[in-house]
């Protein structure tokens, strides 16, 4: 059986179909960039049609109005992302409207940005619950974060954009 799903994902793929990510070990690549799937990018414009299929004659089912938040994209075809938001609303994006800059959403009220990646060290901000920050590098549990004016670390529990097991540089 694993074999056919196999034969019939390369035929899909070889056909132009949309690859979907599967829930298997290992990390799938997207068909058109062959960066991994799902991954984390964030808006580059202050608004964004998202729409039912990967193109322009698609309905639009909402706009994005939020520059800069992060957004998974879970799905590939031609010049068109799928693309889901922390709440999981989500549809086909052009990639243009998309940026590789990493940002995350605070997912807890108040949170403390620290001076180091350690529960014990100064508070150097709170940060509110929706505030969007940038990402400078991330830990196995923590993450360092730029948002209005100030940087810090942060534990990734606390905040949604980027995988748990994900470590960057």
């Amino acid at each position: 059986m694993k074999s056919v799903l196999s034969l019939l994902s390369v035929l899909l793929l070889s056909a132009g179909a949309i690859l979907i990510p599967s829930t298997s070990g290992a990390q799938e690549r997207g068909p058109v960039t062959n960066l991994p799937l799902p991954r984390f990018v964030s808006m580059k414009a202050s608004e964004a049609n998202i729409r039912r299929g990967p193109s322009l004659t698609h309905r639009i089912d909402w706009v994005f109005k939020r520059k800069d938040a992060p957004l998974e994209i879970t799905a590939e075809h031609g010049h068109w992302r799928r693309v889901r938001d922390r709440d999981g609303a989500g549809g086909w994006v052009h990639y243009s409207l998309l940026s590789g800059v990493r940002t995350v959403i605070v997912e807890k009220d108040m949170l403390d940005l620290l001076a180091r990646p350690q529960p014990d060290t100064m508070v150097i901000a709170r940060l509110e619950l929706g505030v969007i920050a940038r990402i400078s590098s991330c830990q196995r549990d923590w993450c360092e974060l730029s948002a209005g004016g100030y940087e810090g670390w942060a534990p990734k529990t606390d905040i949604w954009g980027i995988r748990a097991d994900e470590i960057l540089d």
